[in-house]
């Protein structure tokens, strides 16, 4: 089979490295980190890759989660999508949303990070830790409210509320990537701002189910040629396929 997989740049090692192992003929595009804090742009990038996507492919596999719904009221053309059934990158990282709920169930926001994002953002204060500005909040908010509503926007954003109140900062570890002096850094960063470092096992496996076309109903959203995706905002489907 032929994959195109359109992808945030985050996970752009997990990416190279299960398509290098698929099964499939896999080509990649990527999209910038952190498009999600201005949602409409980067459904409109996705979009456009989506659209121009030639039919001798057999799926358009979406390296995103809901992302801030930058991935709502995306459309499949000619091509079915196949997306995880995730809310962010955060889920993905870990490798399943019962992972998310073991580490982050009471926090579902704390801050966290890992060496992709570290690498791609070059350091910690620059970005390297998943949380965003006023502005950020504030653009997505009044997004949010366009679409949906001011009662399920404010439900959206307490959802994904960053909680600065906890006491720790969570690093995410991902097999195959490790890195002592990224780990320091971590470390030294973490108590810089009175935080205790917190470090958990991530996985690859969403991103290699995904390329290698793995695809369960539970964990993946297969939406046909057509049909859009819809989100649903719970903690178990999160997102749906419609008209």
């Amino acid at each position: 089979m032929r994959f195109k997989i359109v992808s945030c740049e985050v996970f752009a090692r997990l990416v190279y490295s299960a398509a290098a192992r698929s099964p499939h003929i896999v080509d990649t595009e990527f999209t910038a980190l952190r498009s999600h804090t201005e949602p409409e742009k980067l459904r409109s990038q996705i979009q456009a890759i989506i659209d121009r996507t030639p039919e001798n492919y057999d799926a358009i596999l979406l390296g995103y989660g809901l992302c801030g719904n930058g991935t709502a009221g995306l459309r499949a053309r000619r091509v079915p999508l196949v997306i995880p059934r995730a809310h962010d990158c955060c889920t993905i990282f870990l490798g399943s949303r019962a992972a998310f709920l073991e580490h982050f169930g009471k926090t579902p926001s704390a801050q966290w990070s890992s060496l992709c994002y570290y690498e791609r953002l070059g350091g910690w204060e620059s970005g390297g830790i998943m949380s965003g500005s006023a502005e950020e909040r504030d653009k997505y908010m009044k997004e949010l409210t366009d679409r949906y509503g001011r009662d399920n926007a404010e439900y959206i954003m307490e959802m994904m509320k960053v909680r600065n109140d906890v006491g720790f900062l969570t690093f995410i570890e991902l097999p195959g990537l490790e890195d002592k002096a990224v780990k320091e850094s971590f470390t030294e960063y973490a108590a810089g701002i009175g935080k205790e470092p917190r470090f958990v096992s991530g996985s690859t496996r969403l991103i290699d189910m995904l390329v290698c076309g793995c695809w369960n109903d539970e964990e993946f959203l297969t939406v046909p040629a057509g049909s859009e995706i819809k989100p649903i905002y719970d903690h178990d489907r999160i997102i749906g396929a419609g008209p």
